[in-house]
Parts: structure tokens; sequence; C-alpha cells
């Protein structure tokens, strides 16, 4: 049976019983499958690729796409899966988001038939992995300013330019590439082993370390006709994809924060010090915890609330700012202050604090960095753009 799960104001009688089936399931095979190997994943810097066929098998890649056979869960249930994955690990979640979010979601809403058709199934049932290139090496929070270009050439495009922190990069069978075909952005499709089509692995990573991470680079990479994404143009689309991408994560965020606390709740009843008594029972830990359980209980809430709106279509990309902007920082907090409480004890990884702790500092980074949230809130509740202010 898979843990309770941390509840502390009834969150659960929000849930339907279909929902609270599918965290529970995959909550069960996370503490089965995944909770004894990511140690060791983690530290030797690997990605566990055998339990991605099992991953498919649970139909958690594209989730709540309906056709093509899939299952097409409502955004509560997805969002569970999202937060049970990170509870994990966040490279997993990652894995997941970036198939799902990122891959599937574009190619679905802006390919044509024929893409959807080869790629859809393909990447539902792990048969092809897919990874997302929009950030570059000098430009993330300005993707317009990307420098990746196409040109029209013959019967297809050539493609120039160079992507960087690129999730399931060098393993993955096809690409969604963002350029700017006659100052456009559009998107692409490129299948590895293209020609001019060359990956790297970010290397000395110490965060994300049980995660593939890395770099695209375009030298004169033809692609054929059929490899545009028909159906958008401009930033429209890339920003589309990190909307759905941000949703999962703050969901996702959650999981970890719950790890953490956790950890430190089950560290803090077993400790003994000071007349051999729990260090649960001192005020200074059981501070941390009360605000580590206060937070991650209305990070819950925020996140259900959001779901609802995306079922409902009134969900925007600033209320998605908001939640992965907070339930991302209460992660942060989560895990510096269960580092804190188990001491010496939390740098090791015979507990899961630290690796969660190095996680969410690119959590915290990617998909928007917490800055850059605060500014689209900024701008949702002002009407005044702070960013990317006009030239005098």
């Amino acid at each position: 049976m898979p843990s309770e799960g941390v509840d502390y104001l009834g969150f659960d009688a929000l849930l339907t019983e279909e929902q609270r089936l599918i965290r529970d399931t995959v909550r069960g095979w996370v503490e089965d499958r995944v909770l004894p190997i990511i140690e060791e994943a983690a530290w030797e810097g690997k990605f566990p690729t055998e339990l991605v066929p099992e991953m498919a098998e649970m139909h958690l890649f594209g989730a709540t796409l309906s056709d093509y056979g899939l299952p097409g869960l409502d955004n509560v249930a997805y969002g569970l899966i999202m937060q049970e994955l990170e509870r994990g690990d966040s490279g997993l979640r990652s894995f997941v988001s970036v198939q799902s979010a990122l891959v599937m979601y574009p190619i679905h809403a802006f390919g044509s038939a024929e893409q959807k058709d080869r790629w859809v199934p393909k990447l539902a049932s792990a048969a092809a992995i897919g990874c997302f290139g929009l950030t570059e090496p000098d430009f993330g929070s300005n993707p317009a300013g990307m420098r990746t270009t196409a040109r029209k050439d013959g019967n297809g495009f050539v493609l120039n330019g160079a992507k960087a922190w690129i999730t399931n990069g060098s393993i993955a069978d096809v690409a969604v590439v963002w350029a700017k075909l006659d100052g456009v952005i559009r998107g692409f499709l490129v299948e590895r082993g293209n020609p001019g089509l060359s990956t790297f692995e970010h290397k000395g990573k110490m965060s994300l370390r049980a995660s593939v991470t890395s770099q695209l680079a375009f030298e004169d990479c033809r692609v054929g006709a059929e490899s545009i994404l028909p159906g958008v143009e401009g930033l429209k689309g890339p920003l589309s994809c990190l909307t759905q991408a941000r949703y999962g994560i703050a969901w996702g965020a959650l999981g970890s924060a719950m790890a953490t606390y956790q950890a430190a709740l089950d560290y803090a009843k077993s400790r003994k010090q000071w007349r051999d008594r729990p260090i649960a029972a001192h005020q200074l830990v059981q501070e941390r915890l009360a605000w580590m359980i206060s937070e991650i209980t209305k990070g819950q809430l925020l996140a259900w609330k959001l779901a609802k709106m995306k079922d409902e279509g009134t969900m925007k990309p600033h209320h998605v700012s908001m939640a992965k902007r907070n339930n991302v920082w209460v992660a942060r907090e989560c895990a510096k202050l269960a580092r804190e409480t188990l001491g010496a004890n939390g740098i090791v990884n015979e507990y899961p604090v630290f690796r969660h702790l190095a996680n969410i500092e690119s959590v915290y980074t990617y998909e928007g960095t917490h800055d850059i949230h605060t500014l689209v809130i900024g701008e949702a509740v002002t009407g005044v753009p702070a960013y990317n202010p006009p030239m005098e």
C-alpha cells in the first residue's frame, strides 16, 4: 500500500474516486520502483531509462489527450501524477512533462494530421522520445531574442543555431525546435540523425543529476517541408507549450515539498537529543514543520483551483505564473528547512533531502525564473509591463 501522503486540511475530500485512484497508483509505483534506485541514479548521474516503458504502460505520456487511445484525464488527475513523480525526483517529472506538455502537446495542437498520426502514438507508447528546443546559450528569459534561424531552401528548410539546457536532448528521437523564419518564430520537427544536427550533454551538473540535459547544435541542418508545424506562428507557439509545462510544475513542486517535509517529520520524531527526547519536542523544530505543512496545504489548494480553471477554460498564463512561482518557492524553502532539521544527515544520500534541495534550484530557474513570474503577475495586476520596456 502506498503511504498516506501529506493532507492536513482534508484535501482528499476535494478529489474524485478516480483522481485518488490515479494518484495512489502512481504513488505506489514511485515508492516501489523509483525510490529504491533514485539515489544511486542521481549519484551516478544517470537517468533511469528502464522506467520509461513502465510509465508508458501507465499512460502517463499525454495523459490529458483523449484521442489515439489516450486516457483524456482531467487536469486534477494530471497534476496529481506530476506531484507523485516529483515526490520521487524532479528529473522524473521533467521527463514526463517534456514528453507530454512540450512535445506531444505542440504536435497535437499545431501539427498537421500526418505529423499527429505519426508522432503522437509513438510518443505515448515511448516508442519515441521527444525534446523541446527553445532556450539558447544567450537567451533564456527572452525567447524573442533567439538567434536560431530557418531559411526556405528548395523543398525544405535549413536550420542554423544552438539550443541549451534541453531535457532529453541527446536521447530524443524528435526535437520540437523553434527558429526564426523570415523573422517569424516557427516550430520544426527535427529527427535524430538528421544531417547537421549534433547533440552534446551538459557536464558537471550538481542538480537534476538523474536527468539527461543537453545542447543541440544546428549547422546547415536540412529538414523537409513536412517538418514545419503549420498551426502556429510567433511566440504564441512556444509560450503556450510553456504554460502547459508550468502547470505541471506547479503540482510537481508540491511533491518535492512533501518529500522533504515527510523526511524532516520522520527524522524529528525518531532523532533523540537532550534527555532522550525526540527533537520533534523542540520549539524551533516544530516551527519549521508548522511552516512547511502550512505552505504545502496552501499550495495544494492553489494547484487544485488552477486545475479546475484549466478544465473550465478560464485559466490564464498569469494564473499559472502565480502557482509555479509560489509552489516552487515553497518547495525550495521546505528543502532548506528539512536540511536544517536533519543537521549533518541532511547532506547525505541516505535521506532524500539534499537531492531535492539541489533539484529544486533548477526548477526555481527553468520554465520561467521566479523573478520573471513575479513580473508577469505584476503586469497582470497593474496593467503595466516592467520587463522589456520600450526604448526612450
